[in-house]
């Protein structure tokens, strides 16, 4: 019986962690139409520390990407 490399196992790490990672996106995205059929109006809110008078925050690409994902449309 051929052994299995260490990369198989780190390999299998990184499918599970990418499988996991989809089923969250598709279970905030069933929430999110749940939400959505029942009347109901969705936001999420992004909070930071205050850097003077107008604070700023920037989506990333990432952060851009899961708001599509869960159907939501960040403000510009």
């Amino acid at each position: 019986m051929a052994r299995e490399r260490p990369v198989d196992a780190f390999a299998k790490k990184l499918l599970h962690a990418i499988e996991v990672s989809l089923a969250a996106t598709d279970a905030a995205r069933d929430a999110v139409q749940e939400i959505l059929r029942r009347g109901a109006e969705t936001g999420i809110f992004f909070t930071g520390t205050r850097k003077g008078e107008h604070p700023s925050f920037e989506l990333t690409a990432q952060d851009r990407e899961f708001l599509r994902a869960v159907s939501i449309k960040p403000d510009r």
